[in-house]
């Protein structure tokens, strides 16, 4: 048997694995050290010894130390033997120490990981079928780290009272369903048949960066860049030696202007999809309470998959975080700016045991989004 993570995304250290109902593993820390917690493996067996049909054990034994150990609690591990279906590991269960999950070999090859990945060259893909939609402009804004590019996907041109909407995703690298999320909300939005985006491109021109950290990626990182920064705690004073990403940006972003503001994320430890507003920032006003309840209130009618009972408690007037992008945001633009968090668990509200939260249903979140956009765009300023 072979485990190996030498890939885009992948993430794990092998302590032992010569008895395929004993493995071993460790997840490895992001470049800074300060977090750990996105793992993506695959698992193999050889011509002598075949995989299918053996029951695996497998125990990530430094769990505890990961960044959210809460996360794991009523967590199942994802799994895939063709890298298309993802399904949940219903053994698995963490006994504050050691997360554990077990199953019978499906196939020779079989794929784990935290949540489906959604690969680098899936995101290459979606860039390139954007840009064949009429209105659309691939721009590229800026080099990471690494030396990639970070690319923006602009829907319209400016002019005639247009809004400047803007959309952006993958902040932290591992939380993967975030850009399937933006595949769903991009493939709905350049529809040319669908009414709802007709109307939207007509009222707005959109800044899309559907994969704003590409290092941490590519490095199977939970949270950080290549150099260990994570983006969002950057926005308040990025700079081009340690958050490229984020400061080009911000940049483009004052360039443009910013009517809204959208930054789509996941979150380790709730089981629910909801919105994380702006209301700790200095300047807090009644119109952005006011858009913000309106965009989750029709969200929420839009879909069962979003609800507003649960989430982040609100920040006391003042006292907001101003590094992260949703408040400095706001602040900088005095704009409705708002963050998206989805579960890497199951939804409590609309539970699936088989898949649990998947990239099918973050896509067809993002198609819903639609909804919400249209219904403020009148009210932004």
């Amino acid at each position: 048997m072979w485990i190996d993570a030498q890939f885009d995304g992948g993430n794990i250290d092998v302590i032992a694995a010569t008895d395929p109902a004993d493995v071993r593993l460790a997840i490895r820390d992001d470049a800074g050290g300060e977090h750990r917690q996105w793992f993506s493996f695959r698992v193999s067996g050889t011509p002598d010894q075949p995989l299918t049909g053996n029951q695996l054990r497998m125990r990530i034994e430094n769990a505890s130390a990961c960044s959210y150990p809460g996360g794991w609690r009523d967590y199942q591990v994802v799994y895939s033997t063709d890298q298309v279906h993802w399904r949940r590991v219903a053994d698995t269960t963490y006994d504050d120490k050691t997360l554990i999950f077990g199953q019978i070999a499906e196939a020779e090859v079989i794929w784990f990981a935290y949540f489906a990945p959604y690969p680098l060259e899936r995101h290459a893909r979606l860039l390139a079928r954007c840009q064949q939609s009429d209105g659309v402009r691939l721009t590229r804004l800026g080099t990471t780290l690494d030396g990639r590019p970070l690319d923006m996907v602009q829907v319209g041109e400016p002019g005639d009272g247009r809004r400047a909407l803007w959309v952006i995703a993958r902040q932290h690298p591992g939380e993967t369903m975030a850009e399937w999320w933006m595949e769903g909300f991009l493939e709905r939005l350049l529809d040319p048949n669908d009414g709802q985006a007709t109307a939207i491109r007509a009222g707005a021109v959109l800044y899309i960066v559907p994969n704003m950290n590409p290092d941490g990626s590519a490095r199977g990182h939970l949270r950080t860049n290549a150099c260990g920064a994570n983006l969002n705690r950057e926005w308040a004073t990025p700079f081009a030696q340690r958050s490229p990403e984020v400061l080009c940006v911000r940049d483009h972003m004052d360039r443009t202007g910013v009517d809204f503001c959208l930054d789509v994320h996941g979150d380790e430890a709730l089981p629910y999809n909801f919105i994380a507003g702006a209301e700790g920032v200095v300047g807090w006003s009644a119109r952005l309470d006011r858009l913000t309840e309106m965009f989750k209130a029709t969200y929420q009618a839009a879909t069962p998959d979003f609800q507003t009972t649960h989430g982040y408690p609100l920040s006391a007037p003042g006292s907001a975080n101003m590094t992260m992008c949703t408040t400095q945001i706001a602040a900088r633009f005095d704009c409705l700016s708002m963050t998206l968090e989805m579960p890497f668990k199951d939804t409590a509200n609309r539970p699936n045991p088989t898949v649990g939260w998947s990239p099918e249903r973050a896509k067809a979140l993002g198609a819903a989004a639609l909804h919400p956009i249209a219904q403020v765009l009148p009210d932004l300023r």
